[in-house]
C-alpha cells in the first residue's frame, strides 16, 4: 500500500467518527468525510453491491482526487470500507478521475482516469488523461504494471488529448468492452469504445455518437446499456443552453436511445431523453443486479450552482439507487423497491377535498416517502411545501392547465443569491397527477407519473422545519400516503 493510500485511510477511519449521525442524510449516502462527486464503479462482486465515489477526505471542497469504497447488501443501507484508490502514481499523480468496476471470475477489476500533469521542455504545461486498470479482491487494489492501458494515442485523428475520461467496462462473450468520453476535433463532446482480450492490450473500435456542438460540449460519465429491444448510451455533457423546459444550461444528463450493432460496433441513436430536471443531478452511473434489474445512482450536487452548509465536515450525497425500466420508449424511474422495507408508521387518506391551506394529522416530516394523487378539473395550481415552518418551506407547484411541474427552494433557508427554482412537463391525460416524493434531510426527489419525469434538488432547511401543506387556487381532491423512512445508525 502506498504513503498516500495509507494516509488517506488513517484520516477517514479517524473523522469519520466525528461526523454524528444525526447531521447526516437518512437515507441517502453520504460521504465518510471531506468532499465526493461522481460515483464510480457501481456494481456487484461477491454477492454485495459495490460503490466507489471521486473522493477529497481532507477537506470538503473538490481537490487531489480519490477512490472512496463503501458497500451495501440492499442499496440502502451502506457500509463505508477503507480508501481504494490514491493518486500515487506518475500517470495518476494529478488525479485518480472517474471510472467503473467489473466482477470478473474471483476478482473485481477497477478501470479509472489517471491524470499526468508534466511539463515540456520549451516550459509548456500539458495534461494528460489516460485509462488504467486495478485489480483487488474487494478491498484492497493493486494497479497493474501495464498502465495506462488506454493511451489518448489510440484515439481517432484530432482527438483531444486532455480531455478524454470516465471509462465504462463490460464483459461480454469473453470479451472486454469500455466506453470513455472525449472531446472531437470540432471541440464538442463524442463517446468512443475500446475492446481488448486481456485487459492489457485494447483497440480502438469506433465512435458511438457525437455532439457536434448540438448536444453540449464535452460528454463526460458515459454509459451504455441493454433497454429492452433497445441499447441507450447515458451521457452527461457540458456547457449545455437551455431547449425550453428540456435541458437547462450548463451541465446536464441525457439518455440517447437507440440501436446498437455488436458486430460492426455501431451505434444509431434514434431518441434523446432528458434524464433529470432539478437543480442537483450529474454524473449518474448504472449497474445490473443479480436479479437483472437495472439500477442507477447519480450525484446530488451541481457544479455550477453549488449549495452546502460550511459548518459540516462532510460535502455530498448520492440520489436513492432508482430501478430503469422502459415503457412506450420512454425510460422510467423508480426507487429501488428495497427501501420500502424501512417505511414505518403509515398515514393514508382518501379523497381529501383541498381548496384553502390543508395540513392532515402524521402527515409531516424530514425522513419521508410521500405518495400523492391530485384529482379533478375544478383548480389551477395545486402546491405542496415541504419542510415547513413559521419562515421556512420548499414548494411544489404543479399548474393543471399548462402541464408544468415546478420545484423552488427560494424559502429553504439559502443566504446566497443561487438559482432556486426548475421546471418540467408532466402529461396527466387522464386529469390526475400522481406523485412520489422523497424527503431527506437535506433532499428532495420527485417523481412524477410513475417515474415518466424525475426532479432532483438539495435544501438545506433548519430540520426543525418538519411541517407538510397542502393548498390549490379553486378545489381538488387527492389521496395520500405517507411512511416515514429509519434506516439504523
Amino acid at each position: 500500500m502506498s504513503e498516500l493510500l495509507n494516509k488517506a485511510r488513517e484520516y477517514e477511519s479517524q473523522n469519520v467518527v466525528k461526523i454524528p449521525w444525526e447531521e447526516r442524510p437518512v437515507f441517502h449516502f453520504s460521504v465518510p468525510t471531506g468532499w465526493i462527486n461522481d460515483p464510480n464503479g457501481f456494481s456487484d462482486f461477491r454477492g454485495e453491491h459495490h460503490l466507489f465515489f471521486q473522493y477529497y477526505p481532507y477537506e470538503t471542497a473538490w481537490n487531489s482526487m480519490h477512490w472512496g469504497h463503501a458497500s451495501s447488501t440492499d442499496f440502502v443501507c451502506w457500509k463505508y470500507l477503507p480508501a481504494a484508490l490514491a493518486p500515487d502514481e506518475t500517470y495518476d499523480g494529478a488525479g485518480v478521475f472517474s471510472g467503473s468496476a467489473l466482477e470478473d471470475g474471483e476478482r473485481q477489476v477497477l478501470i479509472y482516469t489517471g491524470v499526468e500533469e508534466y511539463t515540456e521542455e520549451n516550459g509548456e504545461k500539458k495534461i494528460r488523461q489516460n485509462q488504467c486498470i486495478a485489480i483487488g479482491d474487494g478491498r484492497d487494489y493493486i494497479k497493474s504494471r501495464e498502465n495506462p492501458v488506454i493511451t489518448a494515442e489510440l484515439l481517432p485523428a484530432g482527438s483531444s488529448r486532455e480531455d478524454f475520461r470516465d471509462p465504462k467496462i463490460w464483459k461480454e462473450d469473453g470479451r472486454y468492452y469500455v466506453v470513455a468520453g472525449s472531446r472531437n476535433g470540432d471541440g464538442s463532446g463524442q463517446i468512443v469504445l475500446f475492446y481488448s482480450d486481456d485487459l492489457k492490450s485494447w483497440n480502438f473500435g469506433s465512435i458511438l455518437d457525437r455532439s457536434q456542438n448540438k448536444l453540449g460540449r464535452m460528454w463526460e460519465c458515459p454509459d451504455f446499456f441493454p433497454m429492452g429491444s433497445k441499447r441507450v448510451l447515458m451521457i452527461s455533457p457540458q456547457e449545455m443552453q437551455a431547449d425550453g423546459l428540456l435541458f437547462h444550461n450548463g451541465n446536464n444528463v441525457a439518455f440517447l436511445i437507440g440501436d446498437y450493432c455488436k458486430e460492426t460496433l455501431r451505434f444509431c441513436r434514434q431518441e434523446v431523453q432528458c434524464v433529470d430536471y432539478g437543480l442537483d443531478f450529474y454524473a449518474p452511473q448504472t449497474m445490473q443486479s443479480q436479479d437483472g434489474r437495472r439500477i442507477m445512482i447519480g450525484w446530488m450536487q451541481s457544479w455550477d450552482n453549488p449549495i452546502y452548509p460550511t459548518e459540516h465536515l462532510w460535502s455530498g450525497m448520492m440520489t436513492i439507487p432508482r430501478e430503469l425500466t422502459m415503457r412506450n420508449g420512454r425510460i422510467l424511474q423508480k426507487p429501488v423497491r428495497e427501501l420500502e422495507a424501512y417505511r414505518k408508521n403509515e398515514a393514508a387518506y382518501s379523497n381529501v377535498a383541498v381548496e384553502k391551506e390543508t395540513i392532515l394529522e402524521n402527515v409531516r416530516g424530514r425522513s419521508v416517502d410521500l405518495e400523492l394523487a391530485v384529482k379533478g378539473q375544478e383548480y389551477g395550481k395545486f402546491r405542496i411545501r415541504l419542510a415547513s415552518d413559521k419562515k421556512h418551506y420548499s414548494e411544489i407547484i404543479y399548474d393543471r392547465e399548462d402541464g408544468i411541474l415546478t420545484f423552488d427552494r427560494t424559502h429553504s433557508g439559502l443566504t446566497k443569491d443561487v438559482l432556486c427554482s426548475r421546471s418540467m412537463r408532466v402529461d396527466s391525460p387522464s386529469h390526475e397527477l400522481r406523485l412520489r416524493i422523497l424527503l431527506d434531510r437535506y433532499s428532495v426527489e420527485i417523481f412524477a407519473n410513475e417515474g415518466e419525469n424525475v426532479m432532483t434538488s438539495l435544501i438545506y432547511t433548519p430540520q426543525t422545519a418538519q411541517d407538510i401543506i397542502f393548498s390549490c387556487s379553486g378545489k381538488a381532491y387527492m389521496d395520500v400516503k405517507k411512511y416515514e423512512i429509519e434506516v439504523g445508525k
